[in-house]
């Protein structure tokens, strides 16, 4: 694969830049929007888990230990105007409290790599990146994620939400995947094993006497990371070969 070397200022730049677009879709939105990201949601159930999570990131990420903290508590929903109020300070706070930190601090993360506060920093620029899209789209008018931040999100889910076992689709196919981002001089190649995921390099992976089913999926980095985080339907992008192993990386 094509490896886009970001770096804790890559994020931090990331994330405040989408926050204020972020707020200023759930303001216009408003509660009781539906987010047709995610099913069953409202921009009110939106508003909520990000200002818990945002919360608990700023709590765990300065700790400086490695341990597996608690989860969060999740307060009774405030009205409108103070949930707003809410996601601002949790979002400045965030921000104020990823720059203070190095990015080799320790601290505890999910995923099977190492525990250093870069994870929150590469974690919630992306989170928030597709919550401003998910926020955006309940308002009617959602926009790309920008091209170098999706492309390391497509990277983020191949290297980490997959490792972790956080695969939403099919477990039983085997077979190689190729996605492609055609804006962004990127490309993938993801083995498939049943349960089991290997993101490979491209310099090093293509046997001619390989067997299985392979797939290519073609698009824009931001519809590509969209599709993996469940967000757009595989058919927005160009697929050819099988694909049900497209579908199979599938994490939201």
């Amino acid at each position: 694969m094509n490896r886009l070397h970001a770096t804790k200022d890559f994020w931090m730049a990331a994330l405040r830049a989408d926050s204020p677009a972020l707020q200023d879709a759930v303001a216009q939105s408003g509660p009781e929007a539906v987010v047709p990201g995610c099913p069953g949601w409202t921009v009110a159930d939106l508003v909520e888990h990000l200002t818990s999570e945002l919360h608990w990131v700023r709590e765990i990420a300065p700790r400086g230990v490695t341990e597996r903290p608690g989860q969060p508590e999740v307060p009774a929903r405030p009205e409108w105007d103070a949930a707003l109020d809410g996601l601002r300070r949790e979002l400045t706070g965030t921000i104020e409290t990823l720059e203070a930190l190095d990015a080799d601090f320790p601290a505890w993360n999910w995923a099977p790599q190492a525990k250093k506060a870069a994870f929150w920093q590469r974690r919630m620029a992306h989170e928030i990146s597709v919550h401003r899209w998910d926020a955006e789209s309940a308002a009617e008018r959602p926009t790309p994620i920008e091209t170098k931040l999706a492309a390391d999100g497509v990277s983020e889910v191949l290297d980490t939400w997959l490792p972790a076992g956080r695969r939403q689709g099919p477990t039983d196919l085997h077979g190689v995947v190729h996605l492609v981002a055609n804006d962004a001089g990127y490309e993938w190649f993801v083995r498939l094993r049943g349960a089991g995921v290997a993101l490979l390099d491209t310099l090093t992976i293509l046997d001619t006497d390989d067997h299985h089913a392979r797939a290519q999926a073609t698009g824009t980095a931001s519809d590509l990371l969209l599709m993996l985080m469940g967000r757009v339907r595989p058919d927005r992008l160009v697929v050819t070969g099988d694909p049900r192993l497209v579908s199979a990386l599938r994490t939201g």
